[in-house]
């Protein structure tokens, strides 16, 4: 019985806490206001996934986090294809940090991107290197089809422009990485792409590099999606 009275005046304070927030009885720093838009800028916490998720069926809180990730983007108009229907959709055309080519995401995979270049990658590049990265070669996002392409089974996440296949990375001294051909080594080049990996899990949903299948030997594959795993 202590127990559940211990638990109940717990439910109390944080209930009454989080209406005193919403209501404004109460200021906090906008990082660890859970109603606050997401600042790319400021570094990611335990509430930063739950302000990505809000993204999803909120755009003018996606063009919010937007204005703070420093990418170039265009908002797309929706597709009615029965299919692969396409709605608050925008065209990446990158940002500091330059593209192989521009991409299709949905508002959170946009977002969750800035947020990986930003958090991620170029930390992780300065860590090994001591430098930043400049450009990132990608496989694309958008795509109509199914997990694997297979004819049956589920869509896959970039069926709804929520997932990007990212092949390689430049350096600001021209040196490349690609995930195809450095992952299997040992070297400086192979543990800067695992950084990179590790790092991506704390930004997107799903995380799968060629520690995964064959079929991601010379990706990562990154998406937003429902599912949870890094591997």
């Amino acid at each position: 019985m202590r127990f559940l009275r211990v638990l109940l005046v717990l439910v109390l304070i944080i209930g009454t806490a989080a209406v005193s927030v919403w209501h404004g009885w109460i200021s906090l720093p906008p990082q660890w206001n859970p109603w606050a838009p997401l600042d790319v800028k400021a570094a990611p916490n335990l509430l930063t996934r739950y302000k990505l998720m809000r993204l999803r069926d909120d755009p003018q809180l996606c063009d919010q986090a937007l204005i703070s990730s420093g990418l170039s983007v265009t908002h797309m108009a929706d597709s009615p294809d029965a299919k692969c229907p396409l709605t608050n959709t925008l065209r990446v055309q990158g940002g500091e940090v330059a593209l192989s080519s521009s991409f299709l995401a949905s508002c959170r995979l946009a977002v969750s991107f800035a947020l990986f270049e930003r958090h991620a990658l170029q930390p992780a590049a300065q860590a090994v290197y001591g430098q930043a990265v400049t450009h990132v070669d990608h496989l694309g996002s958008f795509a109509c089809r199914n997990v694997y392409g297979r004819e049956n089974g589920r869509l896959s996440q970039h069926a709804s422009a929520n997932a990007l296949d990212i092949a390689g990375f430049r350096l600001a001294d021209g040196h490349s990485i690609n995930v195809l051909k450095d992952w299997p080594k040992e070297n400086q080049d192979a543990r800067f792409l695992r950084q990179v990996r590790d790092g991506a899990c704390d930004m997107f949903s799903v995380v799968l590099s060629p520690d995964y299948n064959a079929a991601h030997r010379n990706h990562f594959h990154v998406d937003v999606g429902p599912w949870w795993l890094c591997r």
